[in-house]
């Protein structure tokens, strides 16, 4: 423990466990053998953090916090009370992105935000600039992107990925192995079964051509998925660059969606196409 390190009599850690200069142990909080507390790093009352864990300078954890074995937590995350991290996952991780990415940007990124009451699963990695809501769930290998926010309430499901400058609302519930591309809206209370896949770059990643035939420096235009409140998306469905689901429709299982689709209707297949009104028991009130 460093000199200007400080800790409440009733903290306790174990064997190895390192604490850094001007970090602050609360009441009660554990740190379990081997874990290791950077630099200017707050432990609130009560947390917890697992054997061999890693927090970067400048982190905080809420009351309450749970950090899982083998957790990496990076510097300037913030994580709320009760907050439960699973064993091995990434907090806070910075984009390390190409040459010229489309999803690079020159504002400084701003620490990861995990509100309170939310839970992040094993394996899980979370970029810096991200925020979660409280109470929100975060599944087993899961990955969210930097600017991207997830609602309170809502669930992200096992493998799935939130990519970068991705809203998404308050109770909606991701589904496992969904893509959410980068640019995407995802409003409240909707539905993305299982495998679900949006999409944002039409050209495939061939830029557009000047006149002279050299690649256009404006780059490539992208445009994530629009897909309104209570809107359902069935399992395997793929939604092309920019369209928009309206407001409680819903989206077979399987369909291929190359157009919007309007408030409270259902389409089918490939191409997906109309196949009638959603019954008005099915929509939200």
């Amino acid at each position: 423990m460093h000199p200007s390190a400080q800790a409440d009599p009733e903290a306790s850690a174990g064997a190895g466990a390192m604490i850094g200069a001007e970090a602050r142990v609360e009441a009660r909080a554990r740190i379990a053998p081997y874990a290791v507390i950077d630099a200017r790093c707050v432990i609130g009352e009560d947390a917890i953090v697992g054997p061999h864990a890693v927090l970067h300078h400048d982190v905080t954890l809420g009351p309450g916090a749970q950090i899982g074995a083998h957790a990496v937590v990076h510097p300037g995350t913030t994580l709320g009370a009760g907050v439960v991290v699973g064993d091995h996952a990434v907090l806070g991780k910075p984009p390390r992105l190409r040459a010229g990415s489309a999803a690079a940007s020159g504002d400084p990124l701003p620490g990861l935000v995990v509100e309170e009451g939310a839970a992040i699963g094993a394996h899980a990695v979370l970029a810096r600039g991200a925020t979660i809501g409280a109470g929100a769930i975060v599944g087993d290998q899961t990955f969210v992107r930097e600017r991207s926010a997830v609602g309170p309430g809502t669930v992200v499901g096992r493998g799935s990925t939130v990519d970068c400058d991705v809203t998404v609302g308050a109770r909606v519930s991701i589904q496992t192995d969904v893509y959410v591309t980068a640019r995407s809206v995802v409003e409240d209370d909707v539905f993305l079964g299982p495998g679900v896949l949006t999409t944002n770059d039409d050209r495939m990643g061939r830029p557009l051509l000047l006149e002279d035939g050299s690649p256009d420096p404006a780059g490539i235009p992208l445009a994530g998925a629009t897909i309104r409140r209570g809107s359902r998306i069935g399992g395997r469905a793929t939604l092309v660059p920019g369209v928009t689901v309206g407001p409680d429709a819903f989206v077979a299982a399987g369909a291929v969606v190359t157009k919007d689709v309007p408030e409270g209707r259902r389409v089918m297949g490939v191409p997906a196409r109309d196949a009638g009104p959603v019954p008005d028991a099915d929509r939200l009130r």
